[in-house]
């Protein structure tokens, strides 16, 4: 069945569609709303979202020896993030997590949680653990608040991006340097049938609703991927530059904990992310989806965007992931179409990339190179990273 949330009934909503379908894209004034999420006074109906719980005595030590994050002492309250990796180290599953002490947390894309659930119950074996999807009694409401959540609230994440957490690397430049810095963010899990009054809550405090068009902008700027936008069947963290709050570089095995390891120590990640400056003067602009080329709109198709926001002062931007080798001062369009159906029309827009992670694909504590061994790990085929993976 479809999900809507009941604050789409509010008389400004406008419904949000693609992996935001079921909330607000904006309640009348996203530009509004942008700045007061940006001040720390909204919140955001993220209802859309899937909830699933784990419980058990086994579930924290479980949990590490089959994802990307160390875990396995994971404090209340501490909120971490993680992935689920395929054995060729690909991107399935990212999930935010938070342990209250008695139970497990994940928040994740609605439309994963029933693959998750099913994988996470074939890899329980005699594990004393109990998987729950939770998703249709507890609902999440987003706020720009840089806090964990204490006994007294609810159970809260707090996305702790652009840090690097202990065990991470970084691609892109220290967090005190990030564009993300700035960028506050936690979700808050209320029982399903009080939504509507948590909100009212707020907005009785002095909060604004606002919409996913003002966390979407928010998130291209602090260049924060997401695993319904920039994660395809190709992607390993590293491209993302998702190694500072997802992977614990020095744990344990785990499934895709090879790649992992030899992409940060030998190889370079074969695409990278960009944020992408859309000229805005044809007023609209490509979709997610969008080809990217070099050289103009005639050009090699050289990635594809994944996310178009339109930020309340940087105008059009985009998150896209690119080949790497792309230089990250070439001339750049975004050619796609607008609109559906047969009322389509294929624009080209140009557009200047920011670098999130660098052409060289080196990470900040990559390993020194050691003689001959390394060199010729390094530089088979002309690109080490590609014959590794």
């Amino acid at each position: 069945m479809t999900y809507r949330s009941p604050l789409l009934d509010r008389p400004d909503a406008v419904a949000a569609t693609g992996p935001d379908a079921g909330v607000a894209w904006h309640y009348g004034d996203p530009v509004a709303e942008q700045r007061a999420l940006v001040r720390g006074a909204a919140v955001v109906d993220q209802s859309h979202l899937g909830v699933v719980r784990l419980t058990g005595p086994d579930r924290l030590g479980w949990l590490h020896s089959i994802t990307s994050q160390d875990v396995e002492h994971l404090a209340p309250r501490t909120s971490t993030e993680l992935f689920v990796l395929s054995p060729q180290g690909r991107t399935e599953h990212a999930l935010a997590v938070v342990d209250d002490g008695t139970s497990t947390w994940f928040v994740t894309e609605r439309d994963h949680v029933a693959p998750l659930v099913a994988w996470l119950e074939r890899m329980k074996f005699m594990m004393r653990v109990e998987i729950d999807d939770m998703t249709d009694s507890y609902a999440a409401i987003g706020e720009a608040v840089d806090a964990e959540g204490t006994e007294d609230e609810p159970v809260t994440w707090r996305d702790s991006w652009p840090e690097v957490v202990g065990g991470g690397t970084r691609y892109g430049p220290p967090a005190a340097e990030h564009p993300g810095a700035d960028r506050d963010w936690r979700l808050v899990l209320v029982p399903r049938e009080t939504l509507v009054d948590a909100v009212a809550a707020r907005e009785a405090a002095g909060w604004r609703l606002a919409g996913t068009w003002a966390t979407e902008a928010l998130r291209v700027e602090a260049w924060r991927p997401r695993l319904a936008r920039e994660v395809d069947d190709r992607t390993v963290p590293h491209e993302l530059d998702w190694l500072r709050t997802a992977v614990h570089l020095h744990k344990g095995c785990y499934r895709g904990q090879e790649t992992v390891a030899r992409v940060h120590n030998l190889g370079r990640p074969p695409r990278r992310l960009v944020m992408l400056h859309l000229d805005g003067s044809q007023h609209v602009v490509p979709e997610a989806g969008a080809e990217v080329r070099r050289d103009g709109p005639d050009g090699k198709v050289v990635g594809r965007v994944t996310t178009v926001a339109r930020h309340h002062e940087l105008g059009p931007v985009a998150l896209a992931v690119v080949k790497r080798n792309v230089p990250v001062d070439a001339e750049l369009a975004v050619v796609g179409p607008v609109g559906a159906g047969d009322d389509a029309e294929q624009i080209a827009v140009a557009a200047s990339q920011e670098v999130v992670v660098p052409g060289e694909g080196v990470s900040a504590d990559r390993p020194a190179a050691r003689g001959e061994t390394m060199r010729g790990l390094t530089s088979r085929g002309g690109d080490g990273a590609q014959s590794l993976l």
